[in-house]
């Protein structure tokens, strides 16, 4: 991963993305969804702060499970993407919810098979669906942020089925938080968080007050 990552979609205010039209039930019990864009560490960090999920954990999908380690991933041969394993309670925060700040915040989803200097397919912007249900929103969400021009290039976010979860190594794990200092999560992942906060402050955790500029630490 490069220390260097220009996100358009960091620029697009928060009144620019809409709702989602379409979204799923406010069901009980825990629910997942599996995203891709770009570096994990980075949309992990994002996620990890909005109320209502309960866990994120990096890892592959895409791929086989021999080739299902970093770095072999790192090599853009096995087919995988980065992802994230979002877990959260649908009763406070919805699906759509997760959709709007994924599609806004975390990553930019017109870059093709690369997120700034992260060049690969391991680094595609994707959602891996677990059910139609799932797909059917994306979809929806997709054709309705194209045909209202949020960006000025159409998304390219694929969808694709999950076929299985495999979990990054260790270190991989609550990466942002562990290394604030790092100089990839200083350039890239706490601007990103900056401007969840900026933009979707009543959507984060309790807890969870700020980043440091200055140093890229995460407050709490």
């Amino acid at each position: 991963m490069t220390s260097s990552c220009s996100i358009p979609g960091l620029n697009v205010a928060r009144s620019r993305f809409p709702e989602p039209e379409q979204d799923l039930p406010a069901e009980e019990g825990e629910r997942r969804v599996v995203l891709a864009g770009g570096c994990f560490w980075c949309v992990e960090a994002v996620l990890i702060a909005m109320d209502g999920v309960t866990r994120v954990e990096s890892g592959y999908a895409g791929g086989l499970p021999e080739t299902a380690n970093y770095d072999a991933v790192c090599t853009g041969t096995t087919g995988h993407a980065e992802v994230v394993s979002v877990h959260y309670d649908p009763a406070r925060v919805s699906f759509g919810a997760l959709l709007r700040v994924f599609f806004s915040v975390a990553h930019d989803p017109t870059q093709l098979n690369r997120q700034g200097n992260d060049r690969g397919t391991q680094y595609r912007s994707a959602v891996f669906y677990e059910t139609a249900e799932q797909k059917r929103v994306v979809e929806s969400y997709i054709r309705q942020l194209d045909d209202a021009r949020v960006y000025s290039d159409p998304v390219v976010t694929s969808l694709e089925p999950l076929e299985a979860f495999y979990p990054a190594e260790g270190h991989h794990q609550n990466f942002a938080a562990r290394n604030p200092h790092q100089p990839y999560i200083m350039a890239v992942a706490a601007p990103k968080v900056e401007k969840l906060i900026d933009g979707f402050g009543d959507r984060l955790k309790p807890e969870y007050t700020g980043v440091d500029s200055s140093s890229g630490d995460n407050i709490a």
